[in-house]
């Protein structure tokens, strides 16, 4: 008998490597195996796979079927490698053309009755086989639509094994089933927030807009009641639509982690604002099997909000460091290392002190002196450094409540054409490099070449640098918020009041 051949996908992380699937049957005593690395989900595919090709009338061979998952150096795992396993035996025996099989990518997990159920992942598995240069893939009809996200492949949604069988050759009759598919998210839909039903705030309405203007990093320290989680929950609203290749990053990530996507692209950035009881694995990613995404990646290319900042575990805090600086999660394991993106816009709040109340001018804090200082020193310095925009945020009086009744406030649709003006600005400026906003350019670059500012405009920078307020990061980050500040103003460089400027929205806690 001919070895069958196939194709899947192993993921790891949003990475994904083509499989060979090859299966041999041999005339030796009864036996179902499975070699190439494979995890306790994948190598229980014998039950699943034997189940499900009995019951759709195509029986596996009763000889010693040995199955291959090559390289066999990879890890693989999860149980999406089942219809691919499946019509590889069943080339094996003779009944689907193995010349069919080998030139589609199988993916999905077959249910004791022949069903394919809708698999985790779908998205960056189609992705990782039109990259590496194959035409069609076979999904389960639960993820046909969400296959079809990846522009340039064909795709085949296929309800059972049987029907798979029959799309490759096989002998058999059709008859219909009923397809599983992936249940519609249930939730309440969110009212849209509005910029403009924030009540005063004019230092942070505009902190906002230069946050979402250069892609900045933002922490507000204020009183409970001054309006730190409304500013925040509003920053989503007034950042441009996602680019394609964002929009399958985040989709593809909402597919690993097992959430439906839909028929389309969700072009508005993601908002993930995690409680401060959530673990490192909780924010970053983790498992002991299969690697899921975490909080931070699902804001890549939004915002993490950190309600409550000095409340996260240190160790949870300090782990975001390196995201910040790569624009990468990296989840290492003894057996591997995932990637995950990690391109998102931090925005911390916190009160400044146990009570909330150090600074307010209505109450008294009784706080002392030591346990404001221990409260805050919980973001550590590295951390702090790493924030371009540092506010504080006081409460409103009914004087100002008074005023911007009677005024005229920015609304959400204004602040994102501003927003976008200011980013198209950057991107010409930015248009032969590989950066995209002001946020993500080196300090190196913004000194150096024509992009060097003249002394007399960076005075007020460098004495900051000489009394040590601010370290060496925090000079190249006060310039990129110069920057930002330019493009909103429409000037051609920053000038000594824009450099003023950025340094006080680097230093105004």
């Amino acid at each position: 008998m001919a070895v069958g051949r196939t194709w899947s996908v192993a993921l790891l992380g949003l990475e994904g490597s083509l499989i060979e699937v090859e299966a041999d049957i041999s005339a030796q005593l009864p036996r179902f195996v499975i070699i190439g690395l494979a995890d306790k989900s994948l190598g229980e595919a014998e039950g699943r796979v034997r189940q499900a090709a009995t019951n759709s009338g195509c029986r596996l061979s009763g000889q010693r079927i040995t199955v291959n998952l090559s390289p066999a150096s990879l890890p693989k795992n999860g149980s999406g490698f089942d219809l691919a396993i499946a019509l590889s035996c069943l080339a094996a025996d003779a009944v689907v053309s193995n010349d069919s099989i080998d030139r589609v990518v199988h993916l999905g997990e077959l249910g004791l009755d022949g069903r394919l159920r809708p698999t985790p992942g779908i998205l960056p598995a189609v992705l990782a086989a039109m990259r590496a240069g194959r035409t069609t893939v076979m999904v389960p009809v639960g993820n046909e639509d969400e296959a079809r996200l990846v522009p340039g492949i064909r795709v085949v949604g296929v309800a059972s094994l049987r029907e798979a069988a029959i799309w490759h050759g096989a002998d058999l009759e059709p008859y219909p089933v009923e397809p599983i598919v992936q249940p519609e998210p249930v939730g309440v839909t969110e009212p849209e927030l509005d910029l403009a039903e924030v009540v005063g705030q004019n230092d942070a309405v505009q902190a906002l807009l230069v946050a979402a203007a250069g892609g900045h990093h933002l922490m507000m320290l204020g009183p409970p009641g001054a309006g730190k989680t409304m500013l925040a929950a509003r920053l989503p609203g007034i950042l441009p639509d996602l680019t394609v290749g964002e929009a399958l990053d985040v989709a593809s990530i909402r597919s690993l982690g097992g959430t439906g996507v839909g028929r389309s692209l969700a072009v508005r950035p993601p908002f993930e604002s995690p409680h401060h009881t959530a673990t490192a694995a909780a924010i970053l990613g983790g498992g002991s099997r299969t690697i899921r995404p975490g909080a931070a990646a699902r804001a890549a290319h939004g915002v993490l909000f950190l309600d409550e900042a000095p409340e996260f575990q240190a160790n949870v805090l300090d782990a975001l460091r390196q995201p910040l600086e790569s624009g990468k999660i990296s989840i290492h394991r003894a057996n591997a290392v995932a990637h995950f993106p990690g391109r998102f816009q931090l925005v911390l709040a916190a009160n400044p002190c146990p009570c909330g109340q150090y600074g307010a001018k209505e109450n008294t804090c009784v706080c002392p002196p030591n346990a404001i200082r221990r409260y805050l020193g919980r973001v550590s310095g590295p951390l702090m450094d790493r924030i371009d925009i540092q506010l504080r945020v006081r409460r409103i009086t009914a004087a100002e409540l008074a005023v911007s009744g009677s005024s005229e406030r920015l609304t959400s649709t204004r602040a994102r054409e501003v927003v976008a003006a200011a980013r198209m600005r950057t991107a010409v400026r930015l248009a032969h490099t590989p950066w995209t906003t002001n946020g993500q350019v080196p300090g190196p670059w913004l000194r150096s070449g024509d992009r060097k500012l003249p002394r007399d405009v960076t005075a007020p920078l460098d004495r900051a640098l000489e009394r040590g307020s601010i370290t060496m990061r925090g000079y190249d980050r006060v310039l990129r918020v110069a920057w930002t500040l330019t493009d909103l103003d429409g000037t051609e460089r920053p000038d000594s009041a824009q450099i003023g400027r950025a340094l006080f929205l680097r230093k105004g806690i």
